[in-house]
């Protein structure tokens, strides 16, 4: 790559991927959240598009407003997922 074509490719996926930690502006889901987050750091869930290429994964809204991938797959999340309430429509 030239150095200004690598400096574009980087403007471009900065505009795609929003403020949050990890979610696309599709709302889909390409790297996910490793670590364990506290339980009262978590407002709400929602599900990934239907389009999107990882369909077990979850978008999780927490405190403060950001937003964060996981996949429905880890413990953790298995276990948290019955105590947190789907974020509404």
């Amino acid at each position: 790559f030239h150095p200004f074509e690598l400096c574009v490719h980087c403007l471009i996926l900065s505009q795609v991927v929003d403020q949050s930690l990890h979610v696309s502006s599709s709302n889909c889901c390409y790297t996910f959240m490793e670590k364990r987050i506290s339980l009262q750091k978590i407002q709400c869930y929602r599900n990934t598009s239907s389009t999107c290429p990882y369909q077990k994964s979850l978008i999780l809204k927490l405190i403060g407003g950001r937003q964060t991938c996981v996949l429905q797959t880890k413990p953790w999340v298995r276990a948290y997922f019955k105590r947190i309430k789907p974020c509404p429509s």
